[in-house]
């Protein structure tokens, strides 16, 4: 399930740089759906190259949950929603702090 997951976070990145690059309305929208795919499309790909790391379950899903609100607060606020919603996207972006730190723990523990 997480790969599949993995595989449609990696293809909404790479659809909304392309929306960025190509139409988006402003220099500021485009510079956001620009960062957000990057976080998105670095993150889905992290995700699927964790899938042997034992017990990695938990630091998949924080990096694909926290890439999934970091890029989609600002893919919305591109988009015309309000720009309060900024405030919204450090929460993904602590998400996945959390799963990098995470996944290093699971790999200390898998080497102990």
């Amino acid at each position: 399930m997480i790969a599949i997951l993995a595989c449609l976070s990696a293809a909404l990145a790479i659809a909304a740089s392309a929306f960025g690059a190509h139409a988006a309305p402003s220099i500021q929208a485009a510079d956001w759906l620009r960062t957000g795919g990057t976080y998105q499309l670095v993150h889905a790909v992290a995700a699927l190259a964790l899938a042997g790391l034992p017990g990695g379950t938990g630091p998949r899903w924080a990096l694909l949950a926290g890439s999934t609100l970091f890029a989609a607060t600002l893919y919305a606020m591109a988009l015309g929603a309000p720009r309060w919603l900024g405030a919204i996207t450090p929460l993904g972006g602590l998400l996945m702090i959390a799963g990098w730190l995470w996944a290093g723990w699971r790999f200390a523990k898998a080497r102990d």
